[in-house]
């Protein structure tokens, strides 16, 4: 696995900035004991791609790697080209998209069982891969955990991937609660399905059960900092009781200019192309009155 510290300049977008500064200012009077982050996963707190190049998400790491026969890895990414232009076409509803995703999921999870995938092969996957956090990751999850901040990720990937992956650079702290994908794998080690409820790009919301009784232990917290990349991101907050001041911010990574009015009407703060985290790390530093935050709205 490769971590790199490159900057690149982030082009921020608010369609209010006004509001933006309000929401900021309520977080910042809150400060840690009423702060959570809840956030995506793949290409939200991971890259979307280094030097021009995409980096692979949860499920891509599986896909690509030696574990999976050529068939299968043909059949997967059959399937990427079949439904990912309808989970960003912009032209559909959520409730058009559902089913299409739901049939995604499930055939991609149905062609990995069928791959004697063992649970022992996993970390090696892992460290083999390109897959890379987003720069300044190590700033943003020892910020969280030094005070005390619940990270809840909420992801649509494969949970024992991702894991691993926060494992590898010795970033999963006590402070960390993840609901994915997780494999299921019978008594001699190999994948047999996944556990639970199937969690796709658009379910991420209170109708996945196990969130409800992690957000109840949380009674105080009515704070977030939602970070996401997707439209089905905006609803990872739904089953958070209580809310009072919730930021949104969205990493737009792909398709930007068809896509950006889109996410600038849904998200309060947009990045556009960043690869880092160092607008949310101000931000956090900012909220925990460790920082000042300048307002830096993109050209």
């Amino acid at each position: 696995m490769q971590t790199v510290s490159t900057q690149m300049k982030a082009t921020v977008l608010m369609r209010q900035p006004g509001r933006v500064q309000e929401i900021v200012g309520a977080l910042r009077r809150g400060g840690r004991d009423r702060l959570q982050v809840i956030s995506d996963f793949d290409r939200t707190l991971s890259r979307s791609s280094y030097n021009g190049m995409p980096c692979p998400s949860s499920h891509n790491i599986l896909d690509n790697s030696k574990i999976i026969s050529e068939d299968c890895r043909k059949e997967l990414k059959a399937l990427f080209h079949h439904y990912y232009p309808i989970e960003i076409d912009p032209h559909r509803t959520v409730k058009e998209k559902l089913p299409h995703m739901v049939e995604w999921w499930t055939r991609a999870h149905n062609l990995l069982c069928k791959q004697k995938i063992q649970k022992c092969q996993i970390a090696q996957v892992v460290k083999e891969s390109n897959a890379m956090l987003r720069d300044g990751y190590k700033v943003f999850f020892n910020t969280l955990y030094q005070n005390n901040i619940p990270l809840f990720i909420f992801s649509a990937g494969i949970g024992d991937v991702l894991e691993e992956i926060i494992r590898q650079v010795k970033m999963f702290h006590p402070n960390i609660h993840i609901v994915s994908n997780y494999m299921d794998f019978d008594e001699n080690g190999f994948l047999q399905g996944f556990k639970g409820q199937l969690i796709h790009t658009y379910n991420k919301n209170s109708s996945v059960c196990e969130n409800s009784s992690y957000f109840q232990q949380l009674q105080g917290k009515t704070n977030i900092l939602l970070l996401g990349d997707t439209m089905g991101d905006l609803t990872m907050a739904d089953g958070v009781p209580g809310v009072e001041n919730i930021l949104k911010i969205g990493f737009l990574n792909d398709k930007v200019e068809e896509q950006r009015e889109h996410y600038m009407d849904s998200y309060d703060i947009v990045l556009e192309k960043d690869e880092t985290l160092e607008v949310v790390n101000r931000l956090l530093q900012h909220i925990l009155h460790q920082g000042d935050w300048v307002e830096m709205q993109g050209s």
